[in-house]
């Protein structure tokens, strides 16, 4: 079983439960991860629980629940090096009628969003993060069992020991609970690529 225990806070959120297997978390408002792209801001003060690792092949998988209601509002999978350095996937909080399904990669100083479109009536998801290296990979699924690729992406500053695990945030004047579940460290489950060869040089 996952071992919550290894698990530390980069940033505390307004109140958390932590037991076996499981993570209750209630978001702080006005917190965020975002850095300069498009609208100009930083932001990096989301509560964020992570462990620390040097493994370079591993996946790290979680579920997640939520009851969001507020523009913004998300949960999910993270992996955070510094305010400069890191990545998520989450579902974001837009309307009664739909929201966001998608990740963020920051290299550098500067965040990239990548998202789809889903249903406001989606209240769980299931994300799988994947290291080869300094390359990741994340996934989402419905059910925990059937994963669809959401990004490959690399982080320039990932190559050496990573924290990894997840984070939960109201960036504007809100809060929700989000919860934490059917969380698990296996060996890598993005198999290595199998087609073209690399270009010499």
């Amino acid at each position: 079983m996952f071992d919550v225990a290894k698990l530390e806070w980069t940033r505390e959120p307004l109140a958390c439960t932590l037991g076996a297997g499981r993570i209750e978390v209630v978001t702080k408002p006005h917190t965020d991860l975002w850095q300069r792209t498009y609208y100009h801001f930083q932001n990096d003060n989301a509560p964020i629980l992570q462990m620390q690792t040097d493994e370079r092949y591993f996946s790290f998988t979680v579920k997640t629940e939520f009851d969001t209601k507020h523009r913004f509002d998300q949960c999910g999978v993270v992996l955070y090096l510094d305010s400069g350095n890191w990545l998520k996937a989450s579902i974001e909080y837009e309307n009664a009628a739909y929201q966001h399904l998608g990740s963020v990669v920051t290299n550098h100083g500067y965040s990239d969003w990548a998202t789809t479109v889903i249903p406001a009536s989606v209240k769980s998801m299931w994300y799988r993060l994947s290291r080869r290296e300094d390359d990741f990979c994340l996934e989402c699924s419905e059910d925990g069992v059937r994963f669809s690729q959401m990004r490959v992406c690399h982080l320039w500053e990932g190559a050496g020991a990573v924290r990894f695990g997840v984070y939960a945030c109201s960036p504007e004047d809100s809060s929700f609970k989000a919860v934490f579940t059917g969380m698990d460290v296996t060996e890598c489950r993005w198999p290595a690529h199998d087609g073209q060869p690399p270009d010499k040089t």
